[in-house]
């Protein structure tokens, strides 16, 4: 999973609550026989719009390591980077007064940890095949997870992770992945752990996506210096601006617009455990577009690493819930 995950959905009524309606006696019937197959379709549909939005962001990966023989990887950034800015300015038309220096200094921290998220991984890719670059940087949100929950059952997944990354390098020595590949993969997860602190922080100081509209700009700006250096005036051949104006919607507009749909009718968790998947999607976005074939083992290895962040995931979902039911009981005893 690559960039511009976006973790600022507007609230939402809760999962699984509809409005009540009036009810004529002699339909309610068939609608009651209906209601199943309309809830699996509820549900079925936000789980849909998450996976469309993997497929969009790593097949628009895949499409972004064809064109960097053009513009080079920090040329690619530069690309996505601003044409998503300029779509998002035009949609959100986020405000720029009212806000204080706290929330300038949260926008701006974003921007640069998003600028650095989207930087590393292009470096990554244009020099390890998608699969493994995405489940190396899968590490960093699952390394966080696995932090955040200081439960001991998650030293489970951390070592299920760790034997999934001993297989990536071929038995622990990385002897068939350029080194600086999975360095620059590694530090994608770094920025990607920091992206979701950073995301949540702005999400709570501008209303709806007005901080990640501001955010995208900042990273922009940061990274446009970097594009000119490294490719000039290659930017703005049309065929080069026609290909990043495609990375960009594919990898930034449109998988945003889709799980901000998704996140108003799913729950988190499953969202996270939706996400896990990306490693497999870039692994077939890689070897559809770019002919990048997994063997035996480094397949077995992604696998771990889904395996190992579904799992830290569905550990944190088990403590909220038994959290949930502490309270309940206490609650319970009170009253009684």
């Amino acid at each position: 999973m690559n960039v511009s995950r976006s973790d600022q959905a507007a609230p939402a009524a809760a999962p699984g609550v509809a409005p009540v309606v009036a009810q004529q006696p002699e339909v309610a019937g068939a609608e009651a026989a209906a209601a199943p197959a309309s809830g699996l379709r509820a549900r079925l549909g936000p789980v849909g719009l998450v996976l469309a939005g993997g497929i969009s962001v790593q097949f628009g990966g895949a499409v972004a390591v064809s064109v960097m023989p053009r513009v080079g990887a920090l040329g690619i950034v530069t690309l996505r980077l601003a044409f998503a800015a300029l779509v998002l300015l035009a949609v959100c038309r986020p405000k720029l007064r009212g806000h204080s220096r706290a929330d300038w200094g949260t926008v701006v921290a974003f921007g640069v940890v998003m600028a650095g998220m989207n930087g590393l991984f292009y470096q990554s890719v244009a020099r390890i095949p998608m699969g493994p670059a995405v489940t190396l940087e899968v590490l960093g949100p699952l390394a966080l997870s696995v932090i955040a929950s200081r439960r001991a059952v998650n030293l489970i997944w951390a070592g299920l992770a760790l034997c999934g990354v001993f297989l990536l390098g071929g038995g622990g020595g990385f002897s068939g992945l350029d080194p600086a590949g999975v360095a620059y993969a590694l530090g994608a997860g770094a920025m990607w752990a920091a992206y979701i602190v950073f995301s949540a922080r702005t999400g709570r100081r501008f209303p709806q996506a007005d901080g990640l509209a501001l955010a995208m700009v900042v990273a922009a700006v940061v990274f446009l210096p970097l594009g000119i250096v490294e490719s000039g005036a290659k930017l703005v051949e049309p065929g080069t601006l026609a290909l990043g104006a495609v990375v960009a919607v594919m990898s930034s507009v449109l998988p945003y617009t889709l799980e901000l749909l998704a996140l108003r009718r799913l729950p988190a968790h499953t969202f996270a455990i939706l996400m896990s998947l990306e490693p497999a999607i870039a692994s077939v976005a890689g070897f559809l577009v770019l002919s990048q074939a997994l063997t035996i083992a480094e397949a077995l290895a992604i696998s771990l690493v889904i395996a190992a962040s579904m799992g830290a995931v569905r550990t944190q979902v088990g403590r909220g819930g038994g959290r949930k039911r502490a309270d309940a009981e206490a609650v319970r005893k009170t009253e009684g």
